[in-house]
C-alpha cells in the first residue's frame, strides 16, 4: 500500500492529509486561535467534589472547569486491573486540593476538558508514564518473539518506579535508540515536576507538539512513502526536527511550491465530500451518515446499484464495499462514540459473516480504538470508537443558527399558516389601517395567492388593507409583521415590474387554476405568463402587459 502525507500550511491553520493509495483517509486541522489541547499537562485545584457522579471538577485555567473521574485519579494500571475494589471519590480528593493533571479529551460543546492524573509523555518509540510501574507493547507488533524482546529491553531501560509503553514504530529499533528516547523523555518529567513545585495554581506546566511535529512524532514512520509539504519555512524545521528523532526517514521529505496543494492534489473536494451527509460508493450504492452528539447511525442503500445476477450477490456485494468506506469514513470524519451501521439485510449468515469480516480488516488500519460488538438481532453492526478530539464537522463547521443543529426548517406552508394567525393577532392589536408584511419570496408568493386571491380573502378577514413584500434576503422562517400608519410610503414606492419591461425569468410551475399559464416570481411577486404552463423550469424572454398591486400578466416572446 502506497502512504503519502500531504502538509498544507496557512495563514490561520495547518492541514495534514494522509493518503492511502491516493485516497484521503485522514485528516488533521489545527488554527491558531484554537490549538488542541489533548497532552497538555496542568498544575491544577479541586474546586467541586461529587459523590453523586463519582467524580470531581478542577480548575486548571480554562475557560471550564476540567472533569476528572475516579478512576483516572488512581492508579488504573494498578489496583483496579486486578480486581480490587473501587474507590470513593471522597477519599481520593478533597476541595482545595492541588493536583497535577493531563488533558486526555477535548472540550467538545457545553463539556469541559476530561482529564487523569495518569501522566503519559509520549516519544518517537516509547510513550513515558512517571506515575506508574507498569510495561506494554504496542497491540500492532503482533510478532510474539518481537513483543518479548522489546519487552525485556523496556524493563531493562525504564526508570524505577515508572512505566513505559513501547511504540509500533520501535518495532525492530535497537537497545540504542529506545535509550535515548526514555532518557529525554525522563529529563521532560523532572523538568515539568520542577515547574509544578516552584509555580503558581493553576498553571500550564507541559504543551504538547504543534501539528507538524506531532505528525512527524506519531505518524510519519518506515511506512510513509513520501512526505509533502508546501511551506519552505515548516520544511526546513521538519528536516533539522528528524536530524533528531530519525534521519533516516529526511530523503522521503519533499518540498513542493504549488499554489494550493489540496486543490491540486483533489485533497479539498475530497473534504467538501466528507463534510456531507450522503456518500456515494463506486458500485452505485450510498451511505446516509447521521452524526448526533454521542451517537453516529449509518444507513446502506443500494442506489442505483442494480447488481448483475441475483439479489443476494447485490446485496453482499453492496455492503462489501460499504464496510469498506465505513471504515474510511470513521478515520476520515474522526467520528467518535457510538456508531450503529444499519447493512441491507442479508439472508445467508455465510454473508454477513464475510460482511463483518471485512469491516474488522479495514478497521485494523484505524490507530484509533475501535470495539466492534458483532451483529444484532435487528441485523444492525454496534461498535464504539474512541472519542479525544472533535470530529472534522465540529472543527469545520457549526450549528445552523436557523435550525440550530436540527438540520430542517419549516416548510413555506407551515410559515404561511403561522404569519396568518399572526396577522390576525396583529389586526385585533392595532388601530393603523394596514398591516405591512416582509416575508421569504416563497412564503410571501403563498399568502398572496395565485392572482391575488390569498390576500383578498386575509384583507377581508382583517378588514384592513394587507401589504405583502417578498424579501429575497429574509430566510424561509424570517417573518415580518408589523402595523403600517402611511399607506401612502407603501403605495407610491415602485414595483418590481414596468408595464411593457423586457425580462428573462424562470417558470416556476404552472398557473393553479389556468393551466396553460406557467408562473414566475420576483420577490414574492407574481408573474402569470400566458401560454407558458408546460415551460416549468425553463428560462424565459416575456413582455410585462399589465401591473396589478400583487401581480403582472406577461406574455411569451
Amino acid at each position: 500500500m502506497y502512504k503519502e502525507i500531504v502538509v498544507n500550511v496557512r495563514e490561520e491553520e495547518s492541514r495534514v492529509a494522509v493518503l492511502e493509495d491516493r485516497q484521503l483517509v485522514e485528516i488533521y486541522i489545527e488554527r491558531g486561535q484554537n490549538q488542541r489541547l489533548v497532552g497538555n499537562i496542568y498544575k491544577g485545584r479541586v474546586e467541586n467534589v461529587l459523590p453523586g457522579m463519582q467524580a470531581a471538577f478542577v480548575n486548571i485555567g480554562l475557560e471550564k472547569n476540567a472533569f476528572l473521574y475516579v478512576e483516572d485519579a488512581v492508579n488504573t494500571r494498578g489496583e483496579l486491573q486486578h480486581g480490587s475494589e473501587r474507590p470513593n471519590i471522597n477519599d481520593v480528593l478533597k476541595q482545595g486540593q492541588e493536583i497535577n493533571v493531563q488533558i486526555i479529551k477535548e472540550p467538545i460543546g457545553s463539556k469541559g476538558p476530561r482529564v487523569t492524573t495518569n501522566i503519559t509523555l509520549p516519544g518517537r518509540y516509547i510513550v513515558l508514564m512517571p506515575t506508574v510501574d507498569y510495561i506494554g507493547i504496542s497491540r500492532r507488533i503482533e510478532s510474539e518473539e518481537e513483543r518479548e524482546r522489546l519487552k525485556e529491553m523496556a524493563a531493562k531501560l525504564k526508570p524505577e518506579g515508572m512505566g513505559v509503553i513501547v511504540r509500533t514504530v520501535a518495532e525492530g529499533m535497537q537497545e540504542d535508540e529506545i535509550k535515548k528516547d526514555i532518557q529525554l523523555l525522563t529529563k521532560l518529567w523532572y523538568k515539568i515536576q520542577n515547574k509544578a513545585n516552584n509555580g503558581p495554581v493553576p498553571n500550564l506546566l507541559h504543551r504538547d507538539l504543534e501539528l507538524i511535529q506531532r505528525v512527524l512524532r506519531d505518524v510519519f514512520s518506515e511506512d510513509v512513502d513520501k512526505l509533502v509539504i508546501d511551506s519552505r519555512e515548516e520544511y526546513q524545521k521538519v528536516l533539522e526536527l528528524l536530524d533528531i528523532i530519525d534521519p533516516k526517514l529526511k530523503t522521503k521529505v519533499c518540498y513542493d511550491h504549488r499554489q494550493n496543494i489540496f486543490e491540486e492534489l483533489g485533497i479539498e473536494t475530497e473534504l467538501q465530500k466528507a463534510l456531507r451527509r450522503q456518500v456515494w460508493l463506486k458500485c452505485g450504492a450510498y451511505l446516509v451518515i447521521d452524526q448526533a452528539e454521542a451517537l453516529t447511525a449509518i444507513d446502506v442503500n443500494t442506489g442505483k446499484f442494480v447488481g448483475s445476477t441475483d439479489l443476494e450477490d447485490t446485496v453482499l456485494k453492496t455492503n462489501l464495499d460499504a464496510a469498506v468506506e465505513i471504515a474510511r469514513q470513521l478515520r476520515l470524519r474522526n467520528i467518535g462514540g457510538i456508531v450503529v451501521v444499519d447493512f441491507i439485510d442479508m439472508a445467508k449468515e455465510e454473508h454477513r459473516r464475510q460482511v463483518l469480516q471485512t469491516l474488522e480488516e479495514e478497521i485494523k488500519k484505524d490507530k484509533t480504538k475501535v470495539n466492534i460488538l458483532g451483529i444484532t438481532q435487528l441485523g444492525l453492526v454496534e461498535m464504539t470508537r474512541k472519542k479525544v478530539r472533535p470530529s472534522l464537522s465540529e472543527v469545520v463547521q457549526k450549528p445552523c443558527p436557523y435550525c440550530e443543529g436540527r438540520g430542517r426548517v419549516l416548510s413555506e406552508e407551515s410559515v404561511g399558516i403561522r404569519v396568518k394567525s399572526e396577522i390576525l393577532q396583529m389586526a385585533k392589536l392595532t388601530g393603523a389601517e394596514a398591516i405591512l408584511v416582509e416575508a421569504n419570496p416563497l412564503v410571501a408568493a403563498r399568502l398572496i395567492g395565485s392572482g391575488g386571491a390569498g390576500l383578498r380573502e386575509l384583507e377581508y378577514q382583517i378588514g384592513k388593507h394587507l401589504y405583502i413584500r417578498g424579501c429575497a434576503n429574509h430566510h424561509i422562517e424570517q417573518v415580518t409583521v408589523k402595523p403600517l400608519h402611511n399607506r401612502k410610503e407603501i403605495e407610491d414606492s415602485p414595483l418590481p415590474v414596468k408595464q411593457g419591461e423586457i425580462l428573462e425569468v424562470q417558470v416556476e410551475e404552472p398557473h393553479a387554476v389556468n393551466s396553460s399559464d406557467g408562473i414566475a416570481r420576483l420577490d414574492g411577486y407574481i408573474l402569470d405568463i400566458e401560454g407558458a404552463g408546460a415551460m416549468a423550469g425553463k428560462t424565459v424572454s416575456v413582455e410585462v402587459k399589465n401591473v396589478y398591486r400583487t401581480y403582472a400578466k406577461a406574455k411569451l416572446l
